[in-house]
C-alpha cells in the first residue's frame, strides 16, 4: 500500500497499484460461470456493449457522454452505447451491436464478443440491462448521433483504482441521490454512476476488484 493524491486533491488516502488485467483475464473471468439472464417480465428489454481495446498492450473501456435531452432519464449521463431492444432486432446482442452503429458509428457485426454480464433490472425506471462486451483491434473513428456528446476510452486501471471510486451527490429526475459512481474525468465532469456503474462494478468483482469499491478505501466527494 502507499499513499498518493487523490482525485479531490486529498493526500490522506491508502491505495494499492493498480492491476494489469488482460483481455485474456476479462474473458476467463467472465467464462467462469454463465451470465445470469432474466426474463424481461413487465421491464422495458435493452441492450448495451461494453467495448475494449488494446493499447500499450492494456486494456481500454469505451464510454459515451449523453447528449442533454428534455424527457430523456439519462440525458448528459456516461455509459455505454445501447438502448431499447427492438422487434426485429432478433435477440439482445444484436440489439446492442444495432444502437453502437446507431449512436457512435462503429459496426460491431464481427468484433469478438468476450462474453455477457449479469442482466440487472433499473433501480428507477421499468428496464432490464443486458450487456455485451466486444473487443475491437483498432482504434476507428467515431461519427456520433446527435444523442451522444462525446466518446472516449479509459484504462481498465482506472476503473480499479480506489481513489476514482466516490460517493456523490446526483439528480434524477430532479431529485438530489447520493450514490457511490466513478470520477472518470476529474473535478467538475460529469461521474458514472446508475446502471453503467453497476455493470463496472460487476466486471470488477469478477476479476477479483471488489476493493476498489470498499467505501474505507474509496474518497468521498459530494457533487451537486
Amino acid at each position: 500500500m502507499a499513499r498518493r493524491d487523490g482525485v479531490d486533491g486529498s493526500t490522506d488516502m491508502l491505495y494499492r497499484p493498480a492491476p494489469l488485467h488482460s483481455l485474456d483475464d476479462i474473458a476467463k473471468a467472465l467464462d467462469m460461470r454463465p451470465a445470469h439472464i432474466i426474463a424481461p417480465g413487465n421491464h422495458r428489454a435493452a441492450a448495451v456493449a461494453m467495448i475494449l481495446k488494446e493499447e500499450a498492450s492494456f486494456p481500454h473501456v469505451l464510454f459515451i457522454e449523453r447528449a442533454r435531452r428534455t424527457g430523456d432519464p439519462w440525458s448528459g449521463d456516461l455509459g455505454f452505447p445501447g438502448g431499447k431492444v427492438e422487434k426485429d432486432d432478433s435477440g439482445s446482442r444484436n440489439a446492442a451491436i444495432r444502437e453502437t452503429y446507431e449512436e457512435i458509428g462503429l459496426d460491431l457485426t464481427d468484433s469478438h464478443c468476450l462474453g455477457r454480464l449479469d442482466d440487472i433490472a433499473g433501480e428507477h425506471l421499468p428496464v432490464l440491462i443486458s450487456c455485451f462486451l466486444f473487443h475491437i483491434e483498432e482504434d476507428p473513428p467515431f461519427t456520433l448521433s446527435d444523442e451522444v456528446t462525446r466518446a472516449f476510452w479509459v484504462p481498465l486501471s482506472t476503473l480499479c483504482d480506489p481513489a476514482r471510486h466516490i460517493e456523490t451527490v446526483v439528480h434524477f429526475s430532479g431529485k438530489p441521490l447520493t450514490r457511490p459512481a466513478i470520477d472518470l474525468l476529474g473535478p467538475g465532469e460529469t461521474v458514472l454512476w446508475g446502471i453503467t456503474y453497476r455493470l463496472v462494478r460487476q466486471l470488477l468483482e469478477r476479476l477479483g476488484e471488489s476493493a476498489a469499491f470498499q467505501p474505507l478505501l474509496g474518497v468521498k466527494r459530494g457533487r451537486i
